[in-house]
């Protein structure tokens, strides 16, 4: 038999009992929500490494090569918001079940194609149930753990799957590439879904409402159509030109569409994003610390990969490996500074430092050249990188979700990854460009022989990550000026179930 309760009701000898015992239980819901959550941000990178591989084994052209990947951010990005009011209208249990089943069953299709356009095809189904899934995880995370303690710790273990899960994708692509077959990069998934499925079917309480589901469509379609016209843009500026017609009008369309969205929002009984959500300072502060970590984290995936396997000539495998420190200070930092550090010194101080800290590692890249060594250059860079960007994220997820009412808590959570993966798009792009422009001008003045094509490779590395570093520092001001230094208070819980 099932009894529920009200959590801000009178607690009863049964309720405390209950608790007590699903005590233990909210880590293992922490488990199945972080391997959920890996799942998901890693698809974005663990399919870079393998791309070589399936296009010689489907037969498409390099041009094509790109929309592997944009598929995948296109349908993600632009869905998010969506996913996350979803989730708050049916159910978080159901949309993360729903999400779960469809993102595996998208991946084997990915992983049994038989073609371009089914590859292409089974990418964008994995974005369009990533939607459902990121959001309905974290705001799981987030109605699960209302006490300051417990949430601290859960939310720095969930930020430091959702900041290391990039680099994990490298090395978990270059393992499976190398060890077995590009198709094992999507049949992966079958098994963290798998896992959470499982935990899903037996620990997450079932939704239970009184209320009737209602739907902002106008809100939808609009907000949708303005994240799809960004992301294009910025993926078609990467392989055009800024100056492109196609680039100019879907980045200024959707810039347009983004604006008529916020002048719905206040118009509609039922938003699809509730302003309250992006006005309050300290959850605004959260979404650009996300959106900013978005633009400069590609630098040090995309650049620092390229400089490791084509400059230095590391093995897939053996590039994923030397990204393991970065993982592990992402980790300690992660699990360590919400507990430690936040409650002390408040979530200004935490977000601005770490960004600091991240820009001291990324400059430190800027000094990389044909001769230098791992240890020397890029061992340093990554653990200051790992450590500055571990805090400042897990203190962005739990701000982006504090005080939010449990009605709320999947848009709010759809907003985190929404920022996220816009941030990176324009990362991808504008770095891309800056950096090829850097190769181009680096050349012109140059004979090109290989020595120096070799070096106007690293040229071109070196420009971006001094941009990144920039773009950090930027960071730490904007955040210090914007975000208010109280401790992020804890969302609304949802109803505990007694079994």
């Amino acid at each position: 038999m099932t009894t529920t309760y009200d959590r801000g009701a009178p607690a009863p000898a049964k309720m405390d009992q209950g608790r007590r015992g699903s005590h233990a239980l909210r880590w293992w819901v922490l488990a199945v929500l972080g391997v959920a959550q890996l799942m998901v941000v890693l698809d974005a990178t663990v399919v870079n490494i393998a791309l070589p591989a399936a296009q010689r084994d489907l037969g498409f052209s390099d041009g094509d090569r790109q929309w592997v990947v944009t598929g995948y951010a296109l349908a993600f990005g632009s869905l998010l918001l969506l996913g996350g009011r979803l989730s708050d209208l049916f159910g978080r249990r159901n949309t993360f079940i729903i999400g779960l089943i469809g993102f595996a069953g998208a991946s084997a299709v990915g992983g049994a194609a038989t073609s371009f356009e089914m590859l292409v095809g089974a990418r964008v189904g994995q974005g369009v149930f990533g939607a459902l899934l990121a959001p309905a995880a974290l705001s799981l995370l987030t109605v699960t753990f209302t006490e300051p303690g417990e949430r601290a710790k859960a939310f720095g273990i969930f930020g430091a799957v959702a900041g290391a899960g990039g680099a994990i994708g490298l090395l978990l692509g270059g393992m499976l590439t190398e060890w077995a077959n590009w198709r094992w990069v999507m049949f992966v998934n079958l098994a963290f879904a798998a896992v959470a499925l499982v935990g899903a079917v037996l620990l997450l309480a079932k939704h239970v409402t009184t209320e009737r589901p209602k739907l902002d469509i106008p809100g939808t379609i609009v907000v949708t159509a303005a994240l799809f016209g960004i992301v294009y843009g910025f993926s078609h500026a990467e392989s055009t030109s800024w100056t492109n017609p196609v680039t100019l009008g879907f980045l200024i369309g959707g810039a347009v569409l983004l604006a008529v969205f916020a002048w719905l929002e206040t118009r509609v009984a039922h938003p699809l994003l509730p302003l309250r959500i992006v006005l309050d300072r300290t959850r605004g502060g959260s979404f650009l610390t996300v959106f900013v970590m978005g633009i400069g984290m590609f630098a040090i995936f995309l650049f620092l990969t390229y400089y490791m396997q084509l400059s230095m000539g590391y093995s897939p495998i053996k590039t994923g490996l030397a990204f393991l420190p970065m993982v592990a200070a992402m980790i300690a930092s992660s699990t360590t500074v919400p507990s430690l550090l936040l409650p002390k010194v408040g979530p200004k101080i935490v977000v601005a430092g770490g960004f600091l800290i991240a820009a001291a590692g990324m400059a430190w890249l800027t000094q990389i050249g044909l001769d230098t060594g791992y240890a020397s250059h890029i061992l340093p860079a990554l653990i200051l990188m790992g450590l500055g960007l571990g805090g400042a994220m897990s203190t962005a997820f739990q701000g982006a979700t504090a005080g939010v009412h449990h009605e709320d808590a999947g848009v709010a959570s759809a907003m985190i990854n929404t920022s996220q993966q816009v941030g990176g798009s324009i990362g991808t792009a504008l770095l891309s460009t800056i950096a090829a422009s850097a190769a181009t001008n680096y050349l012109s003045t140059r004979t090109p022989d290989p020595l120096t094509i070799a070096q106007s490779a690293v040229q071109s590395y070196t420009t971006s990550f001094w941009w990144a570093t920039a773009i950090f520092v930027a960071g730490a001001v904007i955040t210090a000026v914007l975000m208010p230094n109280t401790v992020p208070a804890p969302s609304e819980g949802e109803p505990v179930i007694v079994h």
